[in-house]
């Protein structure tokens, strides 16, 4: 029996900044269709390692595959799969919302008809004549998420996408994912906050100092480190508290 090829593949993947480790020796999978979240304090690594996940920074150790593929050597075939949200996108602040979802289609081929289900998907049809720099940050981070989906892309990787925005928000990004997840996209997302990642994933990655402490469900987790919360556990587990 052929055994799947994963989604994302980290193999014992380094990156050094001077004498810091930023990410130190990680082996992470990620199986097509799952939804993982990086969990930890801030300087854990885990943006370190979604930039090397997403080929915007190269690791100085190990090796990272996409769907099966190296950035190494087939980085163009590579970008086509996969779709980025940083934690704060710059976008064009004097183009207007659909005007962004116009160009960010284009360079996937897509045309008027993408940039329509964007706005409908993403709820920004009463923006869409807008300037950027003038909406919300609530908007501005769904317009973000809308051009990461621009090309419908298999894999989505997020940095902290609801930092910043008020509940209401939250809450509208939240079954965004949950509908990309539905239609089987892989997710792969940084936070820090608890809920979200009980919510919107199946396996939570607890990290501390680059390195991956614990992995498993979240009442996988719970169960082996008799805790009642994953910030409790992530307390035992790491000796401090993770910063909100």
């Amino acid at each position: 029996m052929t055994e799947t090829v994963p989604s994302i593949h980290v193999q014992s993947v380094v990156k050094r900044y001077g004498t810091l480790a930023a990410v130190a020796g990680v082996d992470l999978s990620i199986a097509k269709g799952e939804s993982v979240a990086l969990l930890g304090p801030n300087g854990a690594g885990k943006t370190t390692l979604v930039e090397m996940i997403e080929g915007l920074i190269p690791p100085d150790e190990g090796e990272i595959r996409i769907d099966g593929l190296s950035w190494k050597t087939q980085a163009g075939s590579i970008r086509g799969k996969l779709g980025t949200c940083l934690q704060d996108a710059k976008l064009p602040e004097r183009l207007r919302v659909e005007e962004i979802l116009e160009l960010f289609c284009s360079f996937h081929g897509r045309g008027r008809e993408r940039v329509e289900e964007l706005l409908l998907l993403v709820e920004l049809g009463e923006a869409r004549r807008q300037l950027a720099g003038k909406i919300s940050g609530g908007q501005r981070q769904r317009l973000a998420l809308a051009c990461a989906i621009a090309g419908e892309p298999d894999i989505l990787v997020l940095d902290e996408p609801t930092t910043g925005v008020d509940p209401a928000a939250r809450r509208q990004i939240w079954g965004i994912l949950e509908g990309l997840r539905a239609r089987g996209a892989t997710l792969l997302m940084t936070t820090h906050f608890m809920d979200e990642a009980e919510r919107l994933c199946d396996r939570v990655v607890l990290m501390e100092s680059g390195r991956i402490l614990e992995q498993g469900t979240v009442s996988e987790l719970l169960e082996r480190g008799g805790a009642s919360s994953l910030d409790d556990l992530f307390l035992r587990l790491a000796g401090r508290r993770i910063v909100e």
